[in-house]
C-alpha cells in the first residue's frame, strides 16, 4: 500500500467505528475516499451536499451552524460529520471552516453498500451524534462488562514507542514534515538530551499559522517549555489522572531522566472507551447543559464499576471528582461564550468535597468567586450572570443546590480578592459560632478555572495566622468534636432512628467527616496548603500536631470506611436505589464489622487527644 493510502488506512482504524473493520473493508473504503483541503474561513461547496456524504475531520476544525444562524457543533481532528447524509431525516447546516482543515469524505450511499455486511458499524454512522450519546449512555448504564483496571496498569503497557523528537533549533517547517512523515501529533523538543518542551499540531496551528510567524521559525519559540511529565513507574491511573486536572492530550513518560515514551488522551480512548478520560474528553466539547445532563447520567455506573474493580476510595473520589471539575469548566466555558469576556480577572473556586477530590456519585454543590480588586460595583452584573449560569447548569446535571446556599450565587460568596482575605483574617481572630462553620466550608478551597493567583494570595495570607492562633484552633477544635463516632457502652454502635433512616450508621457525618475535619486543624496548625484529606495527613504525619502512628490509623480509617460507604452505594446503585450514606451494619460481615468499631476507636482517641490538646471544656 502506498504511503498515503497507508496513513488513511491507520487513520480510519484509529477511530470509531472504523476501528473494528477488516482490513480489506477499509481498503474498499479508502478507494471511495475525497480528499479536501479547506482553508480557513472558506465555506464548503454546495455541491458537496449532493448527492449526501459524510465527512472525517483529518486536521483543523469547523463548526456546524443551523438554518437560525446558531452554533450546533464544533469538530476537529477524528470527529465524524454525519449531518449532511440525512439517512434518519432531513438536516441542514453550514459548515463554517475555524481552522486550515484536511477532510476526508464518502458518498453516503456508497457507505451503505461497503458496510452493509456490518450493520453496527453502519447504525453507528446512520445516527445524528446525539441519538449516539443516547446509546452510548444506555450501554455504559447497563453494561455488567468490567473494564480493565488502570490502577494495576503500568503505564508502560500502553505508551508510545518510540518517541519522536527533535532539537529545539529545528525550523517549524522541518518539525511539521517530521511529524507528517511520522503520522504523530506531537514531538518531544530536546536542548541535546534534555527535554525541554513540547510541539503538538495546535501549537504550530494556533502560535504559528494564526499569528502569521514565520515556518522558518526555530520550534523553540512556539513549542511549550516547562511540560508535566510522569515517571515511567507510574500506573495508567495516575497518569490518566494528571492528564485530566491539567486538561493536556500529551504527556511525556521518563525514565531514570530519560525520555522513554509520549502517552496521548488516544491511548486511553482506545484502552477504556468508558474511563474519566472518555467521559471528560466529551464533556469539555459539549456544546449545551442538556449534552452535559446526559453525560452525568453514567456517574453512578462509573462508581459502581470502579467498585467491581476494586478500585481505592480515594481513586473512585478523583474520578469523580474530574468529572465534576470538567462539568463545572465546561458551564463556565458556554456562560462565557454566552455573556462575553470577564470585566476582570477571576477565579473560580470549588469548596467541600469538590475541592478536596473526594466526591461521590452523591454530591451537592460547593462554589464561589474570588474576583480581582480591580473591578467595579457594575461589574458584579456580569459574574452575578455566570454565577447563576453555571450553578443552574450545575444543578441540572445532578449537582443539587446547596441547602445553605454556599454558592457563587450568593453575593456573600462572590467578592473581589481584598473582601476573601478580609474574610478568612476575621474568621481566624474573632471565631464565632459562624465564622466557624464557614472555616470549616471555606478552608477547603481549590482553583479550578480562571486566575489560580488570586486564591493563591488568600491562602498564604491565611496560612501565616493560622499556625499561630491557638484559640482558633481550639473553637474550631470544638466546633468539630461535635461529630461524634457512633459509639456506644462496650463499642456497640449508636444507630439512627429517626424513622426514614432507622438501624442505620451515618457513614459521612459519624465517620468521614470527623476525619476530613481533624485533618483540617493539623493542616491549619502546621501551615499546610494541600486540601485533599489523604495528602494533608501525609504532609503533617511525625509533626508536632499528628504522630507517625496516628496519622497511619488515620489513613488506614479513612480508607476503610470510604470503600464500605462507596461499596454500599454501590449496591444502592446496582439495585435502581439512590445513594446515600446511610448502611446497616447487617449488610457487612461480622469481621467488617470489628473493623468499623476499631477504625471508630481510632477517630475517637485522636478526637481526645486533641481536646486535651486545645484544653477543649
Amino acid at each position: 500500500m502506498e504511503i498515503e493510502l497507508q496513513e488513511i488506512s491507520d487513520f480510519l482504524k484509529s477511530i470509531l467505528p472504523f476501528d473494528s473493520l477488516p482490513q480489506v473493508i477499509i481498503e474498499s473504503l479508502i478507494k471511495s475516499i475525497t480528499i479536501r483541503y479547506i482553508r480557513r474561513d472558506t465555506a464548503f461547496n454546495e455541491e458537496y451536499k449532493t448527492p449526501s456524504r459524510l465527512y472525517l475531520i483529518r486536521k483543523g476544525a469547523v463548526s456546524l451552524f443551523s438554518e437560525e444562524k446558531k452554533l450546533v457543533g464544533k469538530l476537529g481532528e477524528g470527529d465524524i460529520c454525519t449531518a449532511f447524509c440525512h439517512l434518519e431525516e432531513e438536516v441542514k447546516f453550514t459548515i463554517k471552516v475555524e481552522e486550515d482543515t484536511l477532510v476526508y469524505t464518502l458518498g453516503c450511499r456508497t457507505i451503505s453498500h461497503i458496510l452493509q455486511d456490518y450493520p453496527e458499524q453502519l447504525a453507528f454512522l446512520q445516527k445524528t451524534s446525539s441519538r449516539r450519546l443516547k446509546q452510548s449512555i444506555t450501554e455504559i448504564q447497563g453494561t455488567n462488562n468490567l473494564t480493565p483496571s488502570l490502577m494495576k496498569t503500568p503505564i508502560s503497557d500502553i505508551m508510545h514507542h518510540p518517541v519522536i523528537s527533535a532539537e529545539k533549533s529545528i525550523s517549524i517547517r522541518d518539525a511539521a514534515t517530521i511529524m507528517l512523515e511520522q503520522n504523530v501529533s506531537s514531538l518531544i523538543i530536546m536542548d541535546k538530551k534534555n527535554v525541554v518542551g513540547i510541539l503538538t499540531d495546535k501549537d504550530i496551528t494556533r502560535r504559528c499559522i494564526a499569528n502569521d510567524v514565520p515556518t522558518s521559525t526555530a520550534v523553540e519559540q512556539i513549542m511549550t517549555s516547562n511540560i508535566i511529565s510522569a515517571p515511567a513507574t507510574s500506573s495508567a491511573f495516575e497518569v490518566m489522572m494528571t492528564m485530566t486536572r491539567k486538561r493536556i492530550r500529551h504527556l511525556p513518560i521518563i525514565d531514570d531522566k530519560k525520555l522513554t515514551g509520549i502517552i496521548s488522551v488516544t491511548d486511553f480512548l482506545r484502552l477504556e472507551g468508558r474511563n474519566s478520560v472518555y467521559i471528560t474528553n466529551a464533556i469539555s466539547k459539549a456544546e449545551s447543559i442538556e449534552v452535559i445532563q446526559e453525560l452525568c447520567q453514567v456517574i453512578p455506573q462509573l462508581q459502581l464499576q470502579s467498585v467491581q474493580m476494586s478500585a481505592t476510595a480515594d481513586h473512585i473520589g478523583k474520578i469523580i471528582t474530574a468529572i465534576s471539575t470538567a462539568v463545572t469548566r465546561r458551564l463556565i466555558e458556554l456562560a462565557e461564550e454566552k455573556l462575553g469576556p470577564p470585566p476582570v480577572p477571576y477565579a473560580w473556586l470549588a469548596a467541600g468535597s469538590h475541592a478536596r477530590r473526594e466526591q461521590s456519585s452523591h454530591s451537592d454543590q460547593d462554589n464561589a468567586i474570588i474576583i480581582s480588586d480591580k473591578m467595579t460595583p457594575l461589574d458584579d452584573q456580569w459574574f452575578a450572570a455566570l454565577a447563576k449560569f453555571v450553578c443552574d447548569g450545575l444543578n441540572q446535571c445532578g449537582y443539587i443546590y446547596c441547602p445553605g446556599d454556599v454558592m457563587a450565587t450568593n453575593p456573600k460568596w462572590r467578592q473581589p480578592e481584598k473582601k476573601w482575605s478580609d474574610y478568612f483574617t476575621n474568621w481566624i481572630k474573632t471565631p464565632s459560632p459562624k465564622a466557624l462553620m464557614y472555616s470549616s466550608i471555606f478552608f477547603d478551597l481549590r482553583s479550578i478555572y480562571g486566575d489560580k493567583q488570586l486564591l493563591a494570595n488568600v491562602r498564604t495570607k491565611m496560612l501565616k495566622l493560622t499556625p499561630k492562633n491557638d484559640l482558633f484552633l481550639a473553637h474550631l477544635s470544638f466546633n468539630a468534636l461535635k461529630l461524634a463516632p457512633p459509639l456506644g457502652f462496650f463499642r456497640d454502635f449508636v444507630l439512627i432512628h429517626d424513622g426514614k433512616h432507622n438501624d442505620t450508621l451515618d457513614l459521612k457525618h459519624n465517620g468521614i467527616a470527623p476525619i476530613v475535619d481533624l485533618a483540617r486543624i493539623y493542616a491549619l496548625a502546621e501551615g499546610v496548603s494541600e486540601v485533599n484529606t489523604i495528602e494533608r495527613l501525609k504532609k503533617v504525619r511525625g509533626s508536632r500536631s499528628l504522630s507517625k502512628e496516628g496519622a497511619d490509623d488515620l489513613l488506614d480509617s479513612l480508607e476503610f470506611i470510604s470503600t464500605l460507604r462507596m461499596q454500599h452505594q454501590a449496591q444502592q446503585i446496582s439495585t435502581g436505589f439512590p445513594a446515600d450514606n446511610f448502611m446497616a451494619p447487617a449488610e457487612i460481615s461480622k469481621l467488617e464489622r470489628s473493623h468499623l468499631r476499631d477504625t471508630f476507636k481510632v477517630i475517637q482517641t485522636l478526637q481526645s487527644y486533641i481536646e486535651m490538646r486545645y484544653k477543649i471544656g
